[in-house]
């Protein structure tokens, strides 16, 4: 049986996700480029590793859905940068252990408070309620994401 209700690609539930999300990144993204001279996955990079410390490229790329190749890139970068360093891991050769240096860390310390005042500026333009159904719903929609 077909459904009488035609496909409307504004009301389809992945593409506002992506609307959205790309919306919002985009404006932060132009906080850390301009502050920092980062791409998104350098930021996502800095930011996994800020929040929960020192990882391999394996690691980071699970919980950041990203794919190694480009983890690695940005490690690159972000070491280029100064910002991490990559040590081989006594237990697995084949394994670099990824560390922010001090400078960071301050960089992550600078990012966070400003992502922190952009998050709420963003749920500022919501009601509470519509905030707490927003962050449950997406819990819900991505479901594997680490709980706060």
């Amino acid at each position: 049986m077909t459904d009488p209700t035609p496909f409307q690609l504004q009301d389809f539930l992945p593409y506002l996700l992506n609307h959205a999300a790309e919306d919002v990144g985009q404006a932060f993204g132009r906080i850390y480029k301009d502050r920092y001279g980062m791409l998104r996955t350098e930021w996502r990079v800095l930011a996994h590793l800020g929040q929960f410390g020192p990882m391999d490229a394996t690691q980071i790329g699970t919980m950041a859905r990203v794919h190694k190749t480009k983890i690695s890139r940005a490690v690159a970068a972000l070491q280029a940068k100064r910002f991490v360093t990559r040590d081989t891991d006594q237990d697995d050769r084949r394994r670099a252990r990824i560390c922010l240096t001090r400078a960071g860390q301050a960089a992550y310390a600078d990012l966070a408070a400003i992502a922190l005042d952009y998050d709420r500026a963003l749920a500022a333009r919501l009601t509470p309620d519509e905030h707490a159904v927003l962050l449950t719903c997406l819990r819900k929609l991505g479901c594997d994401l680490p709980s706060p």
